[in-house]
């Protein structure tokens, strides 16, 4: 058994190896070829002519062809392989820059303890809560976005700002509503582990400040909303369980009784209107 496992492997390494070596001798005969520079000469039995923007003269049987590839006219081509990488990057860590600098975090975290609080397990499922958080993070970001798009964007598409100033006329907005979200103790945490101790004006705070400022803010509110949402449906938890208890049902779970009766607290409160507008406001 093990002597035809290796006699097989020997047969495939065989194979291998010869296929390589073909592959050796059929790259040897290829020529290097490029439109740069044409350095050999072209011959054929049709015409005499000589071959345009080349010095070659057309005559007799079509011989070898060699290109040399002229590589002086992709010097000044780093600068766009930069950009191009730059553009890679953004592009990449648009979904991070799109939670972390946006009203996205804290919609989404007060969804979530909706969910968590009427006890659905995955009702809404998690795609229709970060859609939902998504529109809404586009509703109440679209004054923000229509300013960088005013004052970045478009000039830099017509050419009368550079990228520099594009970027910097771009994350001004952002930074105004990061700031006007932000609380004021979060600024000062950052701002004494940054070794920064008084500042003239808020320009003058890093933006390496001001988002995770900004982040730790908005992840306080958002557990602060939660703590109101789950009041109601604790209070009806307690009261099943209470009555299950003092009927003697003990081995039924309260959460099944408990369930509809959130739901129903829920359907005529008009929830989905009440949290979703009361959250909408805090950003204005």
């Amino acid at each position: 058994m093990i002597t035809s496992e290796i006699k097989r492997f020997g047969i495939r390494m065989a194979i291998a190896i010869s296929m390589l070596l073909v592959g050796l001798v059929f790259l040897s005969n290829v020529k290097t070829v490029s439109a740069a520079n044409i350095g050999d000469t072209i011959t054929t039995d049709d015409t005499t002519e000589g071959v345009r923007g080349t010095d070659n003269n057309v005559s007799g049987r079509l011989g070898p062809l060699e290109f040399r590839l002229n590589t002086a006219e992709d010097e000044g081509s780093i600068s766009a392989t930069l950009q191009i990488l730059m553009v890679l990057t953004v592009i990449t860590l648009a979904p991070s820059i799109l939670i972390m600098v946006t009203s996205f975090t804290r919609i989404i975290i007060v969804l979530h303890f909706v969910r968590s609080a009427l006890g659905t397990q995955s009702t809404p499922p998690n795609q229709i809560l970060i859609g939902l958080a998504l529109f809404l993070t586009f509703f109440i970001m679209s004054p923000v976005i229509s300013r960088v798009n005013a004052n970045a964007i478009e000039p830099l598409s017509r050419g009368e700002i550079s990228q520099e100033v594009a970027f910097d006329a771009g994350l001004k907005p952002i930074r105004t509503f990061m700031l006007e979200q932000t609380d004021v103790k979060d600024l000062r945490l950052f701002m004494d582990i940054a070794n920064i101790t008084t500042v003239d004006t808020v320009d003058e705070i890093p933006t390496t400040v001001v988002i995770p400022s900004f982040i730790v803010s908005e992840l306080r509110k958002a557990f602060i909303i939660g703590f109101l949402i789950y009041i109601p449906f604790i209070v009806i938890d307690m009261v099943v369980a209470s009555t299950l208890m003092s009927m003697g049902m003990m081995m039924l779970p309260p959460t099944m009784i408990s369930l509809p009766f959130k739901i129903l607290l829920f359907i005529i409160a008009d929830g989905w209107n009440l949290i979703i507008g009361e959250v909408v406001k805090t950003f204005y």
